[in-house]
């Protein structure tokens, strides 16, 4: 059952309708705006995967290739692709956290607050 993404040309809102059958793909009409004027996007491949596959992904020692223990934007990074391989994102706490303590590291030694 395909999943397919428009825009709408009208008001520029995206939107996505489940297909059952190919004969109810016409005519495609806007969620928001009711118009007609809409534009097929191509859309990203979704993939379901069981927490195995996950985990073994994450035992795979090429996950480790180009990651520098000491360089923290590397460990950041790192992170990041472990949380995505595990289907969650970090969300923008742990954006604001790592920025922070990459500035606070960038920083020289006698420069932090007094």
């Amino acid at each position: 059952m395909p999943i397919h993404e428009f825009r709408c040309s009208e008001c520029g809102k995206r939107f996505e309708l489940l297909f059952m059958t190919a004969r109810e793909a016409s005519p495609v009409e806007c969620k928001s705006c009711k118009s007609r004027n809409v534009v097929r996007l191509i859309s990203r491949v979704r993939v379901m995967r069981s927490e195995e596959s996950r985990f073994e992904a994450l035992a795979d020692p090429s996950q480790f290739s180009g990651l520098d223990e000491q360089d923290p934007r590397s460990i950041a990074r790192w992170a990041k692709k472990m949380g995505r391989e595990m289907g969650e994102e970090m969300g923008p706490e742990f954006d604001q956290v790592v920025e922070e303590a990459l500035e606070a590291q960038s920083k020289p030694e006698g420069d932090g607050p007094v």
